[in-house]
This record gives C-alpha cells, sequence and structure tokens, in this order.
C-alpha cells in the first residue's frame, strides 16, 4: 500500500514501509528510547530489540475508514526514565517529522512501551 500526494508537478506515491522506517527513525532520535520492539512481541512471547534496518517492524502504520493516518509504534524505554514524558515525546517527535519530511499529518500516533531496560552506560556504572 501507497501514500499518494499529488501536486502541481504531478503525482508522489510512498510506500508504507518508508513512512515505519521515517517514523521509527524519529522514535530513536528522542531520549530514553533504547529500541524498537517487534510488534508480533504479543505472539512471539518475548521482546525483541530491532536494529535499525529492522525499525517498520516495530511500527504498524495504517488508516481507518476516512483515510486518516493511524500510527502504532511498539518501543523499549530505558530504565529510570518518566514513560508518559519519553512517550509524549516520541509522539510530538514523530509528528513533526511526519509533517516536515512528507507533509502528512497523523490523525492518532499510539505508543506501546513493550519493555524497560538499562542501557549500557547505566549497567557499566552498576558495576564499577
Amino acid at each position: 500500500m501507497t501514500v499518494s500526494i499529488t501536486n502541481s508537478y504531478g503525482q508522489i506515491d510512498i510506500s508504507i514501509d518508508v513512512i515505519a522506517k521515517i517514523v521509527g527513525g524519529a522514535a530513536m532520535d528522542c531520549y530514553g528510547i533504547v529500541g524498537m520492539a517487534s510488534k508480533n512481541q504479543i505472539k512471539d512471547g518475548f521482546t525483541e530489540l530491532l536494529k535499525k534496518d529492522n525499525f517498520s517492524r516495530g511500527v504498524i502504520v495504517r488508516f481507518d475508514e476516512n483515510q486518516n493516518l493511524l500510527i502504532d509504534m511498539y518501543i523499549i524505554v530505558s530504565y529510570g526514565t518518566r514513560i508518559s514524558e519519553v512517550a509524549g515525546n516520541v509522539q510530538t517527535k514523530v509528528k513533526e517529522t511526519l509533517n516536515k519530511t512528507l507533509g502528512l499529518n497523523a490523525a492518532s500516533i499510539n505508543i506501546f512501551v513493550q519493555g524497560v531496560r538499562l542501557t549500557d552506560d547505566e549497567t557499566s556504572e552498576e558495576h564499577s
């Protein structure tokens, strides 16, 4: 599936996977995010930390009956951060990034926190 944008020069079709990768990259720029989690985590029964190449596996891009853009994101946050603030920052960053890079406005950005992890820096400080 693609998103079509029409302007005076013609039509631009953007793949859903491209939108998902842009959304995942924007989320990873936010403080408190350790990584993206697999959206299949509930079925698989374990949390998988996704690498940069697989960000789209942690994001679901869909449209409602009115063709509004809806985004579901599955994230893993850093231990010791305020989860509500991290999730709010991710929503704001994703909304701004989608608007700036693609000219799209998301009707909703739903955040599903799949886990809390210690970062490498925190782990090394604990053992010092």
